[in-house]
């Protein structure tokens, strides 16, 4: 399949994730920009992308570093202009590379002129564009749902003597989509952006767009499930089951609406699925039937624990269950989450099995900018913080910043990030692994990435085929990918000892030598050392 010239150029993508702030600072002041990418879209066509996802860049007063939003249709001066954007556009065209960017429609900024004019009085025009309930007799909130940045997410506003919804920070109040009228407005923004050429959207919070029009009480949830959480665990979000303050069953008509406005532009969406208890569901449901968005990314691999092999297969289970026509993107690591070589304490040498597995699953994948180097999280220090989430819970969990903080891209100052002082600190542990210094390292883990995306690319069993035999032995992970003719059979072992793994009947050679994998079969068992992969391509 020539993903270039068809609709489903998505279906096994190899998605590059920009955080613009960090990428690349063109202007000197410190913070990356557009054009900053566009200087650096070369690195990541040749580690073998397929599309990028560019994090917000819109008007905003970032008090959630751009998913805040106060104009969705046009460019923060912090990132640049428009003409920035088209630049960008036409660069990446001529790359090969599609470019996806982030939509955030649960909420906006308490700036942005919908909501000034909502909180204005009770009778205006976009009086319903936002969650607005009356307090309780008492005068509390009028139910008991949580922000996930902490305590209520429910806020007074004196004007309108009413509490408004924010799942997130106080300044990001929650648009209302049980009114028509919200709805229209989104789509129109989604329209502007495809008009522009965008081949897609990472749809931020898909799951959180419409809340029970009851505003009935969450329940609590059992103390001995709440370490599976979307939320650190001190905040007491995790203290509730979130039946009505998302994942309502009316999301589904507006994500068919956002559907049919990408497909005459073959342009796709990723959704972001945050829930702790059903997600996988979530994701199965909104990527099956093809009238939904294509792709959805949920938390289970970006969980604190460890992936396991057991944990792959029950994930994979799970889906199978919920919706056979499921379609995940999978990532390890992103924005929000400790970067996973420190989350789950890997070696090099697991790092780099984890890499080859996110290349074999079935779905497409997201690549957090840096995982391709291995870096590591950093240890932002209190006064160096810029989060809010980190402010509010330092130091048991101290926020995003560790994971957001520049990219470096040679040893020199800052990385060769900016001239001037960057707005979070460059880690000096991070500057010997800068993409100049692993670039002349033919050993180094940014060559490992770009031999295991073209090994995914080679094959299209491992793009969109199906998955099948998929089951754990101990450590060891294992399954088949088919494609047509092809079948590609893969193991991974996820672990300290070595094992032996019997091939399935017929011929096989083996694939992945440039990724360490094993390089020899004898009769039909490979003995595959700790963290090693067996890969193998069936014989016609």
């Amino acid at each position: 399949m020539n993903k270039t010239t068809t609709n489903d150029w998505w279906r096994g993508a190899v998605i590059y994730q920009i955080y613009p702030r960090s990428y690349q600072d063109s202007n000197g002041d410190g913070v990356g920009d557009l054009a900053g990418i566009t200087e650096r879209l070369a690195h990541i066509a040749a580690l073998g992308a397929d599309a990028i996802w560019i994090s917000p860049f819109f008007t905003s007063p970032m008090k959630d570093f751009g998913y805040d939003v106060s104009d969705y249709c046009d460019v923060d001066p912090l990132f640049g202009t428009l003409a920035d954007f088209d630049a960008l556009m036409l660069r990446a065209e001529e790359l090969g590379l599609k470019v996806m960017i982030d939509l955030v429609l649960s909420h906006t900024s308490d700036q942005h002129p919908w909501f000034v004019e909502s909180r204005a009085d009770r009778s205006n025009d976009k009086a319903d564009w936002y969650v607005w309930a009356d307090p309780k007799p008492d005068g509390t909130p009028p139910n008991n749902w949580l922000s996930v940045f902490g305590g209520s997410s429910w806020a007074w506003d004196g004007r309108r003597e009413q509490y408004y919804l924010h799942n997130f920070l106080t300044s990001q109040p929650d648009l209302n989509f049980h009114c028509d009228a919200v709805q229209e407005a989104l789509l129109d923004v989604a329209r502007f952006w495809l008009r522009r050429g965008v081949h897609g959207f990472r749809l931020d919070t898909i799951n959180f767009y419409i809340a029970d029009k009851y505003l009935r009480d969450n329940p609590s949830l059992p103390k001995e499930l709440r370490n599976n959480s979307i939320a650190p665990s001190v905040n007491p979000y995790n203290h509730q089951l979130h039946l009505f303050d998302k994942n309502q069953p009316e999301n589904l008509d507006f994500l068919r609406k956002f559907r049919a406005e990408l497909n005459p532009y073959g342009a796709a969406a990723v959704g972001e699925v945050g829930d702790a208890q059903r997600g996988l569901e979530i994701m199965a449901e909104y990527t099956s039937g093809g009238d939904k968005v294509q792709m959805c990314y949920p938390f289970e691999l970006l969980q604190p624990t460890q992936l396991t092999a057991r944990a792959v297969v029950d994930t994979f289970a799970r889906l199978e269950k919920a919706a056979p026509d499921f379609w995940p993107c999978w990532a390890y690591s992103n924005h929000d989450v400790i970067r996973h070589v420190t989350r789950w304490n890997l070696s090099d040498a697991a790092a780099r099995v984890y890499a080859t597995l996110l290349m074999c699953l079935r779905g497409s994948v997201c690549l957090y900018e840096g995982e391709e180097l291995g870096l590591p999280e950093a240890d932002i220090a209190f006064e160096d913080l810029q989060d809010p989430y980190g402010v509010q819970f330092w130091p048991e969990f101290k926020g995003r910043d560790g994971c957001r903080t520049p990219m470096v891209w040679s040893h020199g100052t800052n990385g060769g990030f900016s001239t001037a002082k960057p707005w979070l600190p460059v880690p000096a542990a991070h500057l010997p692994m800068a993409v100049s210094e692993q670039l002349r390292d033919p050993g180094s883990m940014l060559h490992h990435y770009r031999s295991a995306v073209a090994l995914r690319h080679a094959h299209p069993a491992l793009v969109g085929g199906t998955s099948r035999a998929m089951r754990a032995e101990g450590d060891l992970l294992r399954f088949e990918r088919q494609d047509g003719g092809e079948t590609v059979f893969c193991a991974f072992n996820l672990g300290d000892r070595t094992v032996q793994v019997a091939l399935p009947e017929g011929r096989w050679s083996l694939l992945g030598a440039d990724l360490g994998a094993a390089a020899t079969i004898s009769g039909n068992t490979v003995a595959l050392a700790p963290w090693q992969a067996c890969l193998a391509q069936r014989q016609t």
